[in-house]
Formats: structure tokens, C-alpha cells, sequence
């Protein structure tokens, strides 16, 4: 029995020491042992081997050898170690795929900065990804774009997260190009300067006529209507010192002038009527003062008329935060009369106490920064803008950029018509030597270093513009094809300077309605010339021009070609007749109006069809007339009377309180009861309603 259970162990015991030595580093030091004699890694497999073994009946041998190999015991020991290290070895295997990615997002993490609207090809070679690659990543995501597409904000900052970049986004036009916004101001540098006054309020309230007092001038009688159309400043000068007056037109239309009147001031001057009271614009141009943060003083004028009642304007003001000084509040109101010239010195003396409390500060030296008040066309001149200086110097030979406008000022004019060198802060002048398009009101004045970088920011700005522009376009033009049936105005506008125009442009907007709208295809500033001519001909557009004239041979060709030129002074002819055109467009309203009633009392059952013996309610039944059948008060039929009969005879009509028998084309259910109105329709024309 003994040597057959010898076999089976002696095939066994190679196995497993093979599997023992690859899986134990230990087996080295045990090697003297196994070399020694041969039943030695049978006593390894005895002590390692499954239990199955140790029942074995092998202990009579491995008995005598355990005792050769006792240090063997000690050894063994070491062998629990190993299975730690191959259980370090496994997760070190599963954790080196979530190692390497990290690995490159920390080398690629630094952040990339671009300009609004950067291209795919700019982008990508920002990021170091091939164009073709990088438009791949683009469709995966959903994007499909070219190689010279502009990409919005949103999608280059996603696509350079995906390859492990943080995008910043800038302005195209930082002010780090600009050499004006890179001084900056020490106290120390910093001088008194005038306040900008800006004088508000409602149309025909005295504005113009309270600041033509203040200049003794007669500048109300030069506005058409006697009403203000444009933007002025002006420097008066005082005992106690200067003050820059800012006039914006108190029309509703002008709204967004004045809200750019109220950005560019330090001190709001509200006019109220003492007659009138608080009106619509009244409360609008507070509105604006209190969103720019700027004081306001009032002014209540006309207190020489007899219905002038102060009393109730200070307490219709006090419902919008306005308290009077001598009700106890802190503002400060003034009841002034600009006709009779009364109490004007008071006023002027409450604006600079005001301006000394605001404590109003700026350094001259320095290049000069400015907002654009307005800008015009002139034909000798060129373009003219009227600039508020709001700190710096701006002399004669500064190079500027002004929005979409760049160049070299050639002169400067005070509002009194002097050419002067320089300009300090809270100064309003003109200045002759803008290049390219017409500035814009409201736009920033900066002065650069050279001409030459002027151009070249103001081609990457108009650029830019453009894109913008067609872009927005496009989305107009496809909500235009997606509603059907809805109707447009086309117009070309022309007038004499920019602030006009965007305000005429606000007011038509706001008539349009969800049938009609108003489209303004083009906007400048100018005469009315032979081009504008050819792109209303093309456009089948209205040419409205504001404050200016009609070329000899632009006026030539709208007769050839029957295209509409109007001219307008005053702003309210114009919106009138607007809305007028507006109104032409509407399909006119189909009004039903009920001319009579019947009720039918019996049927009569003839050889050619059913007759309704009938009953004339109210009004009067004519043949030929449409009919409608109610029962139990739902209409279930409409007909035309074909035949109308009184007695025997036929009658063309019938009248109330008279018996009659009537067919109908095209219906002959009749019942008792039933109830017959007979209906006339009627187009009235339709009008826009205010908005």
C-alpha cells in the first residue's frame, strides 16, 4: 500500500513546488534544504499544501523529515507577506489609467485669452489642435462651423475646456489700447472742475426758455415749433464760477437722448411747470436721474402765471422720493420764472452748492477722455461732433477714437463760435478732423497715441460692427419668412445729425404691432441723395427726411421712378403721418351689423320646395339679403333670401310688424320657431391703437 500512495505524491509535489516558488520570494532561502534530499519538498508540500493532503497518510515519513527541516518552520512564516504585496499590485494596475490624464490637463491648464467672436482657425492654433481635428471636436459637440467661422463665447470656452484650457473672453477693444485709460489719477493730481448740469423734464415746461434766460440768448426761437430737436451744451460762466449746461429735448420720442444726457452729467435740473404739474416725461426723467445716481435740483418755473400752484407740485414730487428742503427733505427745489427772470441767481447758486458737496474733481493732465453729445454731416466741414470733455486735455493735434470714427483734430470751437487751442475737463466743444463714419451720440472719446493706431482700431471695430450687424440681420430675416402673412413698412431715414435719427427710430418701433412692422432698411445722416433713391426703388421703401433737403437729381430720379420723399421739421408731423401709412396697411375691420328679425311661424310644403311663412320682428327683410337661421339661439345655417313674397305678390322688401313667405338658396329645413337675422357687413377702416 505504502509505495502505491508514494507515486501519486511524487507526481504531485513537482506541481506544486513550482507554483510555490513562483508565487513565494521565500523559496530562496529554503534551497540548501530542497538540494540536500529529495523527500524535502515533500515536507514544503505537506506544509503548504490543502487539507486534503495533510490527511494523507504520508506523517510516518514526513515525520523523519520535518526534523531536518525544523529551521524550515521559521521560514515558512514569511511566506503570509506576499499575498499584501499582490494586492498592492492590483489596484496600482487599475489606478494608472485614472493617473495618465491628469498628467496632460496639468501641462495644458494654463489660461488662453481671446477677443470676442474668435475664429475657428484662431482658436485652434491657440490651442495647438490641427484645424481639421478641432472642427471634428466641433461637429461632435454639435457645432458645425468653417474654417473662418467666428465662434460665440459659450461654445469657444466649452470646446477649450474639452482640451483642458481655461478660455477668457475678452472685449476686441480693450482699454489697454487706448492710452487714455491707462493713467492713473493720484489724488494729488486731481483739480475742481465744473459741474455738467443736465436740465429735464416734460415738453413745453420751460426748459429751453429757463436756460435761455440763464445765457441771455434766443435760443428757443431758432427750434422749429419752438421745440428742442437736438442735444446743445454750453459753458456759463457765474460770479461764483462755471457751470456746463446739457438741453435735451423733453419729447418722449427723445428719450434715449436724455437718458445719455443723464450719463454725462453730474447734476440733474428737472423742470416742472407750476401750472401743469408732474407729467409722463416729468416722471421719466426722474427715472433716469435716479438710475445714473445723479442729485437732482428742481426747478419749478411759470410761477408768474396765475394758476401757478407750488404747493401741489412739491407734494406731487414727494410721491416719487423728491422731498422739499422746507418740508424736510433733502431736496432742493427753487421756484424760479424764466420769462420775468426770476430767482435765476438762487438756482445757479443751489447747483454749486450742490457741486461743492459733491466735491467734483479732475486731472488735466492727462490725455483727454470724453463722451460724444452729438455729430453731424456738415457740407463744407465735414463731420462735426460736439464733445464733453470729461477729463484730460484735448488740444489741437490729438489723435482719438470715438466708436466706429478715428482721426487727428484739426480745430476746436467753443459753443460762443471761438477756435481754441486746448480743451479741460467739463468743457463742451466741437471738434473738426473726424475720419470715416459719423460718430455716434454717446460714444467714448479717447485720445491715442497715434493716427495710425486710431485707424487700425477703429477698421478691427468697424469690422466687428459689421459682423454683428449682418448677423442680426440674418435673424431677423428669418423670423420674417416663418410669419406669414405679416406686413411691413420700409423706410429710409435721413436726417441731420444722430441723435434724431436713433430717436426716430425708438418712436417707429414703438408703433409697430403684430400685424405690421416697421422696418428701417437705412439710416444716415445727410441730404437725400441718387443712392437713396435707387435702394427705395429697389426696396419699395419710403424716404422720410428729417431737417434736410432733397438733391437736385435724387429728386429727379423719385419722380421717374415714383418713389416717396417727405420732409419734416417737427417730429410729431412725422410720426403722425407714419402711423397714417401704418393704418392703410391694416386689412380693414368687416363689422355685421343685424337689420332685421323674423321669426317663422309656419312651413308650407309646395310643388317647387318648402316656403317659411314668416313674421318680421324687427327692421325690415330685402331680397337678395344674407340671412342668418338660429335655433334655440345657435346658428346652424346662412342663406341669401332668393324670393320674397307678400300674400300672392312678389315684394322686394318687407317691413316690421308685416307677415311674409321666403325662400332660401341653398336651405329649406325650416321649423316653427326658428329665427331668422338678417345681416349687413360693413369694412371700416382700422386705426393703431396707443401703445
Amino acid at each position: 500500500m505504502t509505495p502505491a500512495k508514494k507515486k501519486p505524491t511524487a507526481t504531485k509535489a513537482p506541481k506544486k513546488t513550482k507554483s510555490a516558488s513562483s508565487a513565494k520570494p521565500p523559496s530562496k532561502k529554503t534551497a540548501p534544504a530542497t538540494t540536500s534530499a529529495k523527500p524535502a519538498p515533500k515536507g514544503r508540500e505537506g506544509f503548504a499544501s490543502s487539507p486534503k493532503r495533510r490527511a494523507a497518510p504520508q506523517p510516518s515519513k514526513k515525520v523523519s523529515i520535518p526534523i531536518k527541516t525544523a529551521p524550515a518552520v521559521p521560514v515558512v512564516p514569511p511566506s503570509p507577506p506576499p499575498p499584501p504585496p499582490v494586492a498592492q499590485t492590483t489596484p496600482i494596475i487599475r489606478a494608472t489609467p485614472k493617473i495618465s490624464p491628469p498628467e496632460p490637463l496639468q501641462k495644458v491648464s494654463p489660461k488662453l485669452k481671446v477677443s470676442t467672436q474668435v475664429t475657428v482657425r484662431e482658436l485652434s492654433e491657440k490651442i495647438g489642435i490641427k484645424v481639421n481635428d478641432f472642427i471634428k471636436k466641433l461637429i461632435s459637440m454639435g457645432v458645425f462651423a468653417t474654417i473662418n467661422q467666428r465662434l460665440d463665447s459659450d461654445t469657444a470656452i466649452l470646446v477649450a475646456h474639452e482640451y483642458g484650457f481655461d478660455l477668457e473672453v475678452v472685449p476686441l477693444f480693450q482699454d489697454k489700447e487706448l492710452i487714455s485709460t491707462q493713467v492713473q489719477d493720484k489724488p494729488e493730481q486731481l483739480k475742481p472742475r465744473p459741474p455738467v448740469v443736465t436740465i429735464m423734464g416734460h415738453v413745453d415746461h420751460g426748459k429751453t426758455s429757463l436756460l435761455d434766460a440763464i445765457r441771455e440768448t434766443k435760443v428757443a426761437e431758432k427750434e422749429a415749433g419752438g421745440i428742442t430737436q437736438h442735444i446743445g451744451a454750453y459753458k456759463v460762466s457765474t460770479h461764483k464760477g462755471e457751470i456746463v449746461f446739457l438741453d435735451t429735448p423733453g419729447h418722449e420720442a427723445f428719450t434715449a437722448m436724455r437718458a445719455r444726457g443723464a450719463k454725462a452729467t453730474d447734476i440733474v435740473v428737472l423742470v416742472v411747470s407750476a401750472a401743469d404739474g408732474v407729467m409722463p416725461q416729468t416722471v421719466e426723467a426722474i427715472d433716469h436721474a435716479k438710475a445714473a445716481e445723479v442729485p437732482i435740483v428742481v426747478a419749478i418755473n411759470k410761477i408768474d402765471l396765475p394758476t401757478a400752484n407750488v404747493q401741489k407740485i412739491k407734494q406731487e414730487l414727494s410721491q416719487y422720493n423728491l422731498m422739499a428742503e422746507d418740508w424736510g427733505g433733502k431736496t432742493i427745489m427753487v421756484e424760479v420764472s424764466a420769462k420775468k427772470r426770476l430767482h435765476l441767481d438762487k438756482l445757479l447758486e443751489m447747483i454749486l452748492l450742490e457741486a461743492e458737496l459733491l466735491e467734483i474733481k479732475a486731472n488735466p493732465d492727462r490725455p483727454g477722455v470724453g463722451v460724444i453729445l452729438e455729430a453731424r454731416m456738415d457740407s463744407k466741414k465735414g463731420n462735426l461732433a460736439t464733445l464733453l470733455v470729461q477729463n484730460g486735455t484735448v488740444k489741437v493735434g490729438d489723435s482719438f477714437i470715438a466708436g466706429l470714427s478715428y482721426g487727428r483734430i484739426r480745430a476746436l470751437t467753443t459753443d460762443h463760435g471761438e477756435r481754441v487751442s486746448s480743451a479741460l475737463p467739463s468743457t463742451p466743444i466741437e471738434i473738426i478732423g473726424i475720419s470715416g463714419a459719423t460718430p455716434q451720440a454717446g460714444d467714448i472719446f479717447n485720445v491715442v497715441s497715434s493716427e495710425t493706431q486710431a485707424k487700425e482700431i477703429a477698421e478691427k471695430r468697424r469690422l466687428i460692427h459689421r459682423e454683428e450687424t449682418l448677423a442680426h440681420q440674418k435673424h431677423i430675416s428669418l423670423l420674417a419668412v416663418k410669419s406669414k402673412g405679416v406686413k411691413e413698412l420700409k423706410i429710409i431715414l435721413k436726417a441731420d445729425v444722430q441723435g434724431s435719427i436713433q430717436a426716430i427710430k425708438d418712436s417707429l418701433e414703438k408703433l409697430a404691432t403684430s400685424e405690421i412692422s416697421v422696418k428701417v432698411i437705412h439710416a444716415g445722416i445727410g441730404n437725400i441723395n441718387e443712392s437713396d433713391i435707387l435702394l427705395a426703388k429697389a426696396s419699395d421703401a419710403v424716404i422720410l427726411g428729417f431737417h434736410v433737403t432733397t438733391e437736385e437729381r435724387a429728386r429727379e430720379e423719385a419722380d421717374r421712378s415714383g418713389v416717396e420723399i417727405r420732409a419734416y421739421s417737427i417730429i410729431y408731423d412725422l410720426l403722425s403721418d407714419v402711423k397714417a401709412a401704418m393704418e392703410g396697411l391694416l386689412e380693414p375691420e368687416i363689422v355685421e351689423t343685424v337689420t332685421g328679425r323674423l321669426e317663422v311661424r309656419q312651413v308650407f310644403q309646395m310643388k317647387g320646395g318648402k316656403i317659411a311663412g314668416c313674421f318680421v320682428l324687427e327692421g325690415k327683410i330685402q331680397r337678395g339679403s344674407p340671412v342668418r337661421i338660429l335655433r334655440g339661439g345657435k346658428t346652424i345655417s346662412q342663406g341669401k333670401v332668393a324670393s320674397l313674397k307678400r300674400f300672392k305678390d312678389d315684394v322686394k322688401e318687407v317691413e316690421k310688424n308685416l307677415e311674409c313667405g321666403l325662400t332660401l338658396e341653398g336651405f329649406q329645413d325650416y321649423a316653427p320657431g326658428d329665427v331668422l337675422e338678417v345681416v349687413t357687413k360693413e369694412k371700416k377702416t382700422r386705426r393703431l391703437q396707443a401703445a
